[in-house]
């Protein structure tokens, strides 16, 4: 069976918020904006969830025109709705209410029976020292990692 194909990962999410629990959620669409996913290009940069009413919505994500669509294109950066199943999207609802918590998208994707999911994460930011924290933790594991292979080239 083939493994999911991924369109866009938010990079910079893992960087800016602590990702306490993740989601999957499917996506409403028009047809140029499955063609132009399928071409990979979408932007998750400074995209977030949000609830209105009840519903889940995608917030900022920029999906390029599709230029064969001419006409029957979609406006790039437009709200999507978001499916999740009610209870998901309950208790998904009744975690945002506590303070500091938001909705990431991590990564846009095509699951294995080729429709297009978001993975959300339910995140809190990170203070400035925190993010020199984790550089110096990746840093470290770098340099170990390093020596580790020198030591066995030697």
């Amino acid at each position: 069976m083939a493994e999911p194909r991924n369109i866009a990962i938010n990079r910079k999410a893992r960087h800016d918020y602590f990702v306490d629990e993740t989601f999957e959620a499917g996506l409403v669409l028009t047809g140029s904006e499955v063609k132009s996913l399928r071409d990979g290009r979408a932007n998750l940069k400074d995209s977030f969830a949000r609830f209105h009413g009840s519903e889940l919505v995608l917030m900022n994500v920029h999906i390029s025109p599709y230029d064969p669509a001419s006409r029957q294109n979609h406006e790039a950066t437009r709200s999507r709705k978001l499916l999740m199943h009610r209870r998901e999207l309950d208790r998904l609802m009744g975690k945002l209410r506590e303070k500091g918590l938001t909705l990431i998208p991590l990564r846009l994707y095509f699951n294995v029976r080729g429709r297009a999911k978001v993975e959300l994460g339910l995140a809190h930011g990170k203070r400035q020292y925190d993010k020199r924290q984790t550089i110096k933790e990746r840093e470290a594991r770098r340099e170990t990692a390093r020596a580790l292979r020198s030591a066995h080239r030697g």
